[in-house]
């Protein structure tokens, strides 16, 4: 009998300190995303398609970069979609800075985060559920309702705001204007199946008033 209770004082010990150390872990990525310095050639490469962009746009480009990746860490391996293709743009320049975006993932997920461009991914049967998760997941990141966002997260308001050519458009709640090509928040902000009490993940398409 003592062999049983110490056996099952030892597991919940081993339970507790493995809650402790993903905890531990997951946060102490989060701050190495939150304090990365993007090298200065990186934004070069943003400027050389797009010249008219100043320090302070390419600034909030590498703001939109470490929310994108602090939500791909939230999503614990799950799919999500790019929403900016601003923030895309200097994503692809950091991957091909091969060594440096390398040690880069293995510090911030521990694994190497791939590459999907969002036009492939909105282009895949499953592809708006990704794009939920990340709409999701940004409002959370602002401390906004996903269901009704008061305002755009960063992610999804830089390409406007920033006038990136073909850049992806978004508006918090479309339900009562008609734009096209543009995603609705409000909308967004439910799974394929509705728009459930606890706002959780679903699967399959759609989710838009408009899109590309």
């Amino acid at each position: 009998m003592k062999l049983l209770i110490a056996l099952v004082l030892l597991s919940v010990v081993l339970a507790g300190a493995s809650v402790f150390w993903r905890r531990y872990r997951r946060q102490a990525r989060q701050s190495y995303i939150n304090g990365y310095v993007f090298a200065p050639h990186l934004r070069d490469a943003v400027r050389q398609t797009w010249p008219q962009l100043d320090d302070a746009a390419l600034r909030d480009i590498e703001r939109g970069l470490r929310q994108f990746f602090r939500i791909s860490l939230a999503a614990g391996g799950q799919k999500v979609a790019m929403p900016s293709k601003a923030v895309d743009e200097l994503w692809h320049a950091l991957i091909l800075d091969t060594a440096r975006y390398q040690h880069f993932c293995r510090q911030a997920f521990g694994r190497l985060l791939h590459h999907t461009p969002a036009q492939v991914m909105r282009a895949q049967a499953q592809g708006a559920e990704p794009l939920r998760r990340v709409w999701r997941l940004s409002c959370r990141d602002e401390g906004l309702d996903p269901r009704q966002a008061a305002a755009l997260p960063l992610l999804f308001a830089l390409d406007t705001d920033l006038a990136i050519p073909g850049g992806f458009r978004y508006a918090p709640d479309c339900t009562r204007r008609e734009d096209a090509g543009t995603w609705c928040g409000n909308a967004l902000g439910c799974s394929s199946s509705g728009c459930g009490a606890d706002g959780s993940d679903g699967g399959g398409d759609g989710g838009g008033c408009g899109g590309d």
